[in-house]
């Protein structure tokens, strides 16, 4: 094959098959990994096949953080399975109170680097690709069978090349570009095809923020979303790494199956209303959208920097008496700096409930599930039917600075407008 993209280069490095779109490959899996949830079942099928021990207990992980912690005997006794694998194979573990939602906590412990290939039973994989690496969700079968192998078969995705030029301003963060790209390509404009983040934008943009827009190429449909990495991901990959890394990069002149433009420098603050992550609008347009709930948090937002754009809005003043207001920083080390910088306090002050970090209501697990009827502005990924909760509840998707302003107002706020 000739010049490749990005995903196509990672596969190749992880493969003797040849790699072209379309093409089923064997590849080699750098980190495996699964939670609370997924974690039971995928060890059931692990000894169904005749598993007995994973290929490196140092390249699987299991992470307990959705109805962690354990919210029910059920979830109790889930959580109790995984550890007990976990604890026979000597894999990776990590125990509430010093674990975090998977997809912030793995890249902060160094698990997930540049040009590796990552799988999880989990959707929102792709986080990983904000460090250049090929992270992908699969089900609990498939995870079962890369812990007892250490590879797995991937189907070479076509690429979108997404061009992002322009400097967003101050009230722009990667969630409203991300909404704004889905907005434009649709849920299935990106169906089982790698995103791949270009442009003069990307460079102003944190690593949060690219662990954000990675998180959400799943809400487009894509395989993966990967940015090519630079100083910022070499600089957060090195000091973290916990083995040798190569990164991988996209050859000139690689074909794409398609060309997005997007004008950061012109966006607004932009939300999703319900029922889908591509209901892009602008949050100024939804002002009349009375909420009875806000929660910042989640894989996609609860990082540190979604902590401080939250804090700067709520500092010295309410939430509207109206809201409720769930702030979960992503993990502990998130937590413990902002409880160091005092952004726990302003949060407090303001009256917001802060959790130990745990993916909370995201999913309807639990620390916030909406009622009949209500409607939350929500920094997390999806905002499909019934997902915080009762089917017939709302949410809304923003980044943090809109969450923060709309639990103070008691409606969906463009922040400026404070």
């Amino acid at each position: 094959m000739g010049a490749m993209t990005m995903a196509e280069a990672i596969i190749a490095a992880h493969t003797t098959d040849n790699v072209a779109p379309g093409a089923i490959c064997q590849v080699k899996v750098d980190f495996a990994f699964a939670n609370d949830i997924t974690a039971p079942p995928a060890i059931d099928e692990f000894r169904k096949m005749g598993g007995v021990k994973v290929f490196d207990p140092k390249r699987c992980g299991i992470l307990p953080d959705h109805f962690t912690p354990n919210k029910d005997i059920a979830s109790a006794e889930q959580s109790k399975k995984a550890r007990i694998f976990a604890r026979d194979q000597g894999l990776m573990y990590w125990e509430v109170g010093r674990v975090g939602v998977e997809h912030a906590f793995l890249p902060e412990m160094g698990q997930t680097l540049p040009g590796e290939i990552v799988i999880g039973a989990d959707s929102h994989t792709c986080t990983y690709g904000a460090l250049g690496a090929l992270g992908t969700g699969v089900g609990q079968t498939d995870l079962a069978a890369v812990w007892a192998l250490g590879e797995t078969w991937l189907r070479v995705p076509e690429t979108i090349k997404v061009v992002m030029n322009g400097k967003p301003s101050e009230w722009i963060g990667g969630k409203d570009l991300i909404i704004a790209l889905i907005g434009q390509i649709g849920v299935e404009g990106a169906r089982y095809k790698a995103l791949e983040f270009h442009g003069d934008a990307i460079a102003h943009l944190s690593m949060d923020d690219r662990f954000t827009m990675a998180n959400m190429a799943i809400e487009a449909g894509g395989k993966c979303g990967l940015f090519v990495p630079d100083e910022k991901t070499l600089a957060y990959a090195n000091a973290r790494a916990c083995r040798d890394f190569t990164p991988i990069y996209p050859d000139a002149g690689a074909k794409y199956a398609q060309v997005v433009a997007i004008d950061a420098a012109s966006l607004e603050p932009t939300v999703a209303l319900p029922h889908l992550p591509g209901n892009a609008k602008r949050a100024r347009d939804c002002a009349e959208m009375e909420i009875d709930q806000v929660f910042i948090g989640s894989c996609t937002n609860g990082r540190i920097r979604d902590m401080e754009l939250a804090a700067n809005i709520l500092k010295g003043r309410k939430v509207h008496d109206r809201v409720r207001l769930m702030v979960i920083p992503a993990s502990y080390e998130v937590y413990n700096e902002a409880l160091d910088r005092g952004w726990i306090r302003i949060f407090t002050d303001a009256g917001a409930a802060v959790c130990t970090p745990s993916c909370g209501p995201c999913m309807g697990g639990h620390l916030g599930i909406l009622a009949e009827g209500e409607r939350c502005v929500s920094t997390s990924n999806r905002n499909f039917v019934g997902r915080m909760g009762h089917p017939k509840s709302e949410i809304i998707l923003a980044g943090p600075m809109v969450a923060a302003a709309s639990a103070l107002t008691g409606r969906v706020t463009d922040p400026r407008d404070l």
